[in-house]
Formats: structure tokens, C-alpha cells, sequence
């Protein structure tokens, strides 16, 4: 009876915190890209990472292509595949666009090894045979949405390069960790963010007997996947060559 109330309770809560309303995207990619079976791979991959659901459509009905045309993504197949967003702006057609783009996007295709053997390489393999990717408007407001709201603690850019807090990692440094896309994903939910961070329509009222301790920041779940972009695209630091112990 204990575990059905709080079975009850969950259900009345999430309508409240934004996840009940279905997230979708639609992407096209050619017969030969599907009959690899890559998509099959990567897709429920993504939606198991992004509670987004991705529909496969024909090319003038998607907001995401994979095909011949826009920023070069990966190779094999006989060819360089690239992608397109027709649909840049909705915000479940930009997460999907910027995790094909990201680390753990990058990872995810070049996994895919049917029969032992990986059939795609990644975008830094073709990065010479193609422009490099622009500074698009989702990095650009990711940008400002650093300024103001994450240099209070951190330098986001060489303009905020000097931290207030000395101890405070810049994003450029955060961006070296193989996981930093996992950090800024939940970035709210990591100590000390959870204190004093509150996301629109997802996170609790802080409680009344734990109040924020400094004034609270708060963000839309918009701003935060354009705060990922544009990490995404921030040059990480260079830290030099680890220490060696004599």
C-alpha cells in the first residue's frame, strides 16, 4: 500500500515539473545511411538521453537532414555525411542537431561496430576536407545567457576571463573533461548549483527552511540546451602535459 501511494504521488508530481508533454523531433536520412542501420543505433540512444522522441520523415517534412549538403558530421559508407537543420529554432530539432554534434554524439556513431568492425569515423576525421562549423545563434545566446547568469563563479570567455571565485574552474577548463556535457546537461542538479539554481517548470520551490543562500539564479530550460551549445563550441583550455612523478 506504501509503494501505491507513492506510485500515486510521482504521477500527480511530474505533470507539475514540465515532463508531461511529449518532446519530438523529425529527421531524413537517405536509404543508404538507414540500411546501415546506424540510425537504429543512435536514435534510441538519444531519446533515451533526452526524453525526446525522434520521428524518421520524408527530407521536405524534417527538421533535421542528414545528407550531402551543411556542416560535414561523419564519414563511411563510401561517403561524407552532413548535417542539416531546416528546422533550427525548435528547441527538440536544436538538442537533437547539437547531440549529433557533441562529444557523446561523436562517440555514439563511431560505436556503432556491427560485427566488430566501425563502420564511421567522426567529424574530426573530415575536419580538413570541410569549413568549420560557424558560431551559430543558439552558441551565440548560450553566450549571453553565460554572462549573465554563470560569472558571478566563472570565467565563460577570454572577456570574463578573470573569475571572482579563484577556486571556480572556467568554462574552458570544464570543457577539457570528457564528461563536461553530462555537467552542463545538469548542471543544476550538481553541488553547489542545486542550492541556488532553479530551472522554469522543472526544479522545486527551494524549501522553506533551506532558502537559496545567495540570490537565486534562474534559467529556462531553453536557456540551459543554449548554454550547452555554446560550450559546445568553446575552444577547451590548454593545460599542458600532465605531471610527471620522478
Amino acid at each position: 500500500m506504501v509503494r501505491l501511494w507513492k506510485l500515486l504521488a510521482l504521477l500527480l508530481v511530474l505533470p507539475s515539473l514540465g515532463w508531461a508533454e511529449e518532446r519530438r523531433a523529425t529527421i531524413h536520412a537517405p536509404d543508404a545511411l538507414i540500411e546501415t542501420g546506424l540510425m537504429k543505433h543512435i536514435l534510441p540512444r538519444f531519446s533515451l538521453k533526452t526524453q525526446i522522441k525522434v520521428d524518421m520523415v520524408a527530407e521536405g517534412e524534417a527538421q533535421v537532414v542528414l545528407g550531402a549538403s551543411g556542416r560535414a558530421l561523419f564519414k563511411g559508407a563510401g561517403q561524407v555525411w552532413h548535417l542539416d537543420v531546416p528546422g533550427a529554432g525548435d528547441p527538440s530539432a536544436d538538442a537533437l542537431a547539437g547531440w549529433l554534434t557533441s562529444e557523446v554524439g561523436t562517440r555514439t556513431i563511431e560505436s556503432f561496430a556491427p560485427e566488430g568492425v566501425a563502420l564511421f569515423a567522426s567529424q574530426d576525421d573530415v575536419a580538413a576536407e570541410v569549413a568549420p562549423a560557424a558560431f551559430d545563434a543558439e552558441a551565440e545566446a548560450g553566450q549571453a545567457v553565460a554572462r549573465a547568469k554563470c560569472t558571478r563563479c566563472h570565467a565563460v570567455d577570454q572577456e570574463t576571463q578573470w573569475s571572482p571565485i579563484g577556486s571556480t574552474p572556467s568554462f574552458a577548463v570544464l570543457r577539457t573533461f570528457s564528461d563536461w556535457e553530462e555537467r552542463f546537461v545538469a548542471f543544476y542538479t550538481l553541488k553547489p548549483h542545486a542550492a541556488f539554481t532553479q530551472i522554469t517548470n522543472l526544479t522545486l520551490p527551494f524549501p522553506i527552511d533551506r532558502p537559496s543562500p545567495i540570490a537565486p539564479i534562474e534559467l529556462s530550460l531553453d536557456e540551459v540546451d543554449a548554454l550547452v551549445a555554446y560550450v559546445a563550441v568553446l575552444p577547451a583550455a590548454d593545460l599542458g602535459e600532465p605531471l610527471k612523478h620522478q
